[in-house]
């Protein structure tokens, strides 16, 4: 490797993104820039908040290789940080162009296009990768929530039930089907994945408070008081703990008073 691009590269991971700046531009002074070269200013940019400048050496390095998959993750990265939706489709459309195997960029122009409520389109990319990678639970997440978002409870919960075979204890896909089985109105099923959800991270706020809803729904008042109890102990705003702890005082005298 070049010693002033090892150095350089050195700066960048030590997180001396300024000195690395001039060791990296030093060398696109005195030698022919590559790709690669751009890419890595383009990162030091980024990790200093100069998003124009880091924008400006990620498009010199498109330029000069649009068959570099990193540099346009890098820029789609700094785009999405930025909410700048539009650019970011141009620019994995293109990179997907030049490089229509990569599933990555496809993944990354998918969650674009749900971030831009594009969900049709987001739909179409999600469907494409699995038809490519039928393991690849991070689409069928992101295929469950924008079906989920859609109301399409019924193949979100199909989604979120097919992670269950590669990620069995992770508590956010328990959750995510407990949602979406409570908007299907299947009461009891809702419950059991929230439980589970808790059965997996004990310190799951959201689900606490969901599942005793649920179990007041269903008139199981000691149920709902008991995950109520649980819920209200956690780190939750002072409103939070009032308005919890008065609901749980007239949970309990609806259940004195039959």
């Amino acid at each position: 490797m070049n010693e002033k691009i090892e150095k350089a590269l050195d700066l960048y991971k030590q997180g001396e993104y300024e000195q690395a700046i001039d060791a990296f531009s030093s060398v696109v002074e005195t030698e022919t820039p590559t790709a690669e070269i751009y890419n890595n200013i383009g990162q030091c940019y980024a990790s200093i908040a100069n998003d124009e400048k880091a924008e400006d050496n990620f498009l010199k390095a498109i330029e000069l290789d649009p068959k570099l998959p990193q540099v346009y993750i890098n820029l789609a990265d700094l785009y999405y940080r930025n909410k700048d939706y539009e650019n970011g489709i141009q620019l994995l459309s293109q990179g997907i162009y030049e490089m229509p195997d990569n599933m990555v960029l496809a993944h990354f122009l998918a969650r674009f296009y749900m971030e831009d409520c594009r969900l049709d389109l987001a739909i179409d990319e999600l469907e494409k990768i699995l038809e490519v990678q039928p393991e690849n639970y991070d689409a069928y997440y992101d295929l469950g929530k924008v079906h989920f978002e859609l109301g399409n409870y019924d193949l979100a919960i199909e989604n979120f039930e097919n992670i269950l075979e590669f990620k069995e204890e992770n508590p956010y896909i328990y959750f995510s089907l407990g949602q979406a089985y409570e908007a299907n109105n299947e009461v009891d099923k809702a419950i059991s994945n929230y439980l589970k959800t808790i059965a997996r991270d004990a310190g799951f706020r959201q689900a606490y408070k969901k599942v005793a809803i649920l179990f007041l729904a269903r008139g199981d008042y000691d149920d709902a008081i008991e995950y109520l109890e649980d819920y209200v102990e956690m780190e939750l705003p002072a409103e939070e703990v009032k308005n919890v702890k008065e609901l749980i005082e007239r949970i309990k005298k609806k259940k004195t008073n039959g």
